[in-house]
């Protein structure tokens, strides 16, 4: 007898950072894998056998021609950001999936944080960004479905996520052609505060392997242990970018966004807090979930993949000046 088929999976997105390693996961496990997005992105191409679906999500009537009359043992939602999405998405696939997982935000937890290390029973409550906020509502909505309808739903927090096409510096490359340039580069608050950066393939690992649980009504923090002071981050690129000691400059977070309001949000509601989360709950389900890639690793891969990509070294100029306008404070 031949194997039986794996669960038919249908991801909403797929292309992006971390949904392009859970399709690649979710791929390599046997899994039959459908995608559904706007077919725009080339970044991360589908893996082979993987059936692409083409639709704006955000055309009701698009997706529900695609969809025709589907079902799916997994549906797994990359691309709700608003309670009015939530609430489609319950009304479409009510009935039709075995099980869905909704990609919230471990920005939602409070900020500050009260206590660390953050677990799942951490409040949820940012005032400093909407995006999270927006995230905490979807959550109330989809739960809300699943306590008054049964809608299978799971919440699934991911912290800053990275591959090797992304430098999660404030400026980007343009922090790398400053130090490479011998230019100073601005580090919020004091470069003490501790960010978790986490390798999507990492995070794909524990977030396939929920796959099937009864975990109906359950929320888990997917993260790396890798814990880095913000300073240690810009160091790890610096010597990655061949650079042993970039000039780093210490601004406040609250100048940064005084400054630049649009980094403002993300700063004041995320990354400006030291964060340390416990996975205690998603490695118990998930045996196979672990750090495996360290940031210092992944910083090198990442600057070798922009080293052979000359349109990802985008040195952006408000970026620079900004940047000296803020080291001369």
């Amino acid at each position: 007898m031949g194997a039986l088929p794996g669960p038919r999976v249908l991801f909403i997105g797929g292309t992006g950072i971390i949904s392009a390693a859970a399709v690649a996961r979710a791929a390599a496990l046997g899994c039959i894998v459908t995608v559904l997005n706007r077919g725009a992105s080339s970044a991360r191409p589908v893996p082979a056998g993987v059936e692409v679906l083409v639709a704006d999500v955000r055309d009701r009537t698009a997706v529900a021609a695609a969809l025709g009359t589907r079902t799916f043992d997994v549906v797994a939602d990359f691309l709700t950001f608003v309670p009015d999405q939530a609430r489609a998405a319950v009304e479409l696939f009510r009935g039709r999936c075995g099980q869905y997982l909704f990609i919230s935000s471990a920005s939602a937890y409070q900020k500050p944080p009260a206590r660390l290390p953050i677990t799942e029973s951490t409040p949820l409550r940012n005032p400093f960004w909407q995006y999270s906020r927006d995230k905490i509502a979807c959550e109330e909505v989809f739960l809300t479905a699943y306590r008054d309808h049964g809608f299978p739903v799971t919440v699934i927090r991911p912290s800053s996520t990275y591959d090797h096409t992304r430098l999660p510096l404030l400026f980007a490359w343009t922090d790398v052609h400053r130090m490479r340039a011998g230019l100073p580069v601005v580090v919020h608050g004091d470069g003490t505060s501790l960010w978790t950066l986490t390798h999507a393939a990492d995070f794909a690992v524990g977030f396939v392997g929920l796959f099937g649980l009864p975990v109906d009504g359950e929320a888990f923090t997917i993260t790396s242990d890798d814990v880095l002071p913000w300073d240690a981050v810009y160091r790890a690129v610096a010597a990655a970018a061949g650079v042993p000691e970039p000039m780093l400059v210490h601004v406040a977070s609250e100048t940064i966004a005084a400054h630049a309001p649009e980094f403002g949000p993300g700063l004041l509601g995320d990354k400006s807090h030291s964060v340390i989360f416990d996975n205690s709950r998603i490695k118990a389900l998930v045996p196979a979930f672990e750090t495996r890639t360290r940031f210092a690793a992944g910083a090198r891969d990442i600057m070798t993949w922009h080293v052979s990509h000359p349109e990802a070294r985008v040195v952006n100029p408000e970026y620079m000046a900004l940047s000296d306008r803020l080291a001369a404070l």
